[in-house]
């Protein structure tokens, strides 16, 4: 099943065909899934607050620069896409770049991070899911309930055994889904944002703040450490948008709609996120005291502080947005391990039972219920075993994002250096922007373990002086080695390139 696509020559057909259902997503369904993935209103309510403690005002700023390079890899994704769209993307890229090592590792990186973040928007799910019933019932006794550590395991099980069961029934079910859902987060936040610039004309914000030009300059924040603390958490709040990518043999016209697709989804996501920014610090200022965005106590979750002060009796729609979105994403990040593993499964780089597809909703059958039992697994072993470990799990997905996507990103320059000089068009998006996007965030992936080594980064906690963070995201990495040996020695094949040959 080797290839014959060469660099530049745009595929009319995708490397292989996999069984998935052809043309079932349009642009604006790609995008809303995109979004849908990326999750606005819960990656605000969780990103927003520790942001601000690092570099304050200019969180504005930190946004912009997050946004560049994802920019950037998002160009050299739409290349990739154009000349060879297959659902195993990060994957099937590398190894047409790099070949079948790199390759692997490229989609372990994938799958690993979005398992990890499947049971950690489970777990957030559920903590809304709990809230809203103490707001909507007026019992704050059932707000502790997510406390019960047996309830809050069989909880999340079954919102991870409900979000597998949507995937399961293809991409009409998860498009038809994920429209209800993410534009009742959108509506939501836009009506935060507006009702936070209202409470800051009439003079009843908790600490009116003036937007100033300095917010947008990132050269004004005060350490190195903090710009670089500040821009690894706004490149994990861009995540997600690659989902557009792992869809493209089952949207219409697959060279051209998830790459564009993926452009119009990071777009749209800057600009939810800076309204969102500005209408915040202008309402509740930075200060550490009270409401303000400063505030340790505020910082996990910045809305269920604000919702009250800023919506009013409405407040509980912002619970029911942070819900709806943890839960929409729980369900539209399932495709892109899915995808990933099918194709994985598909060049025999994994068993071939991991290339199922369900006949009759043409989606990866095998490989969804295996990223539901994975997530599941992972989510049960870390919270019983240290509730530390889960949460510095979820910082050190930071390392595998700016791994996968560094990676990917390179394997677009590679790929397409024969050519890259050839043109204005060419030299811009197959080299330099990709080649940027890269190394921008391959410095990232180094500065961020280098960081994490201190048992001061994440929770605290250590094994043997060397922070927690470190070790999990590491360890995650190693973990994929491994099962990377152990697969070269059980599918020769795929490694010896003789499945899924290099581009020349």
């Amino acid at each position: 099943m080797s290839t014959a696509t060469q660099p530049g020559k745009a595929a009319h057909k995708t490397l292989s065909e996999k069984g998935l259902k052809a043309g079932s997503v349009g642009l604006v369904g790609a995008v809303v899934i995109g979004v849908s993935c990326i999750a606005p209103a819960y990656t605000l309510t969780a990103a927003l607050g520790p942001t601000v403690s690092e570099v304050g005002v200019h969180l504005p700023a930190i946004f912009l620069v997050g946004f560049i390079p994802m920019l950037l890899v998002a160009l050299g994704y739409r290349e990739l896409n154009n000349a060879m769209p297959d659902a195993g993307t990060s994957f099937t890229w590398a190894t047409r770049a790099f070949g079948p090592w790199i390759g692997w590792m490229g989609g372990w990186g994938l799958i690993a991070a979005t398992i990890i973040v499947l049971s950690n928007l489970a777990a957030v799910a559920v903590d809304f899911f709990y809230l809203m019933l103490a707001q909507l019932f007026g019992n704050p006794e059932l707000g502790e309930l997510s406390k019960n550590l047996p309830l809050n395991i069989a909880t999340t099980l079954v919102f991870i055994a409900l979000a597998c069961w949507v995937s399961y029934r293809g991409m009409e079910a998860t498009k038809g889904v994920q429209y209800v859902l993410v534009a009742f987060q959108l509506l939501v936040l836009g009506w935060f944002a507006v009702a936070a610039f209202s409470h800051v004309a009439n003079g009843s914000a908790f600490d009116a703040t003036a937007i100033s030009p300095d917010w947008f300059n990132p050269f004004a924040v005060d350490s190195f450490s903090s710009f670089a603390a500040g821009v690894s958490l706004s490149i994990f709040i861009y995540w997600g948008w690659d989902v557009t990518l792992t869809m493209n043999e089952e949207t219409r016209n697959p060279e051209k709609t998830p790459g564009r697709a993926a452009t119009a989804t990071v777009l749209v996501i800057v600009v939810i996120y800076m309204t969102v920014a500005l209408a915040t610090l202008s309402f509740a200022g930075i200060g550490e005291e009270g409401l303000g965005a400063g505030n340790p106590e505020n910082q996990s979750s910045i809305f269920a502080v604000l919702a009250g002060p800023v919506m009013g009796p409405f407040a509980i729609l912002m619970s029911l947005a942070i819900l709806s979105s943890s839960a929409a994403s729980l369900q539209s990040t399932f495709v892109s391990p899915a995808r990933t593993l099918l194709a994985m499964g598909h060049y025999k780089a994994l068993p071939p039972k991991f290339g199922k597809v369900s006949p009759r909703y043409k989606s990866p059958s095998y490989a969804t219920v295996a990223a539901a039992a994975a997530a599941a697994a992972f989510y049960v072993i870390t919270r019983t075993t240290s509730e530390n470990a889960l949460w510095d799990t979820i910082t050190a997905l930071g390392m595998m994002i700016c791994f996968y996507y560094g990676i990917t990103a390179l394997a677009c320059v590679w790929f397409f250096r024969a050519q890259a000089f050839s043109g204005v068009r060419a030299f811009l998006f197959t080299f330099l922007a990709p080649l940027l996007g890269g190394v921008i965030l391959l410095v990232m992936f180094v500065k961020t373990a280098y960081d994490s080594m201190d048992p001061a980064y994440g929770s605290g906690s250590s094994v043997g002086g060397v922070g927690l963070v470190f070790i999990l995201g590491m360890g995650v990495i190693l973990l994929g080695v491994v099962l990377m040996l152990v697969m070269s020695r059980l599918r020769p094949e795929f490694f010896k390139g003789q499945v899924l040959a290099r581009g020349i």
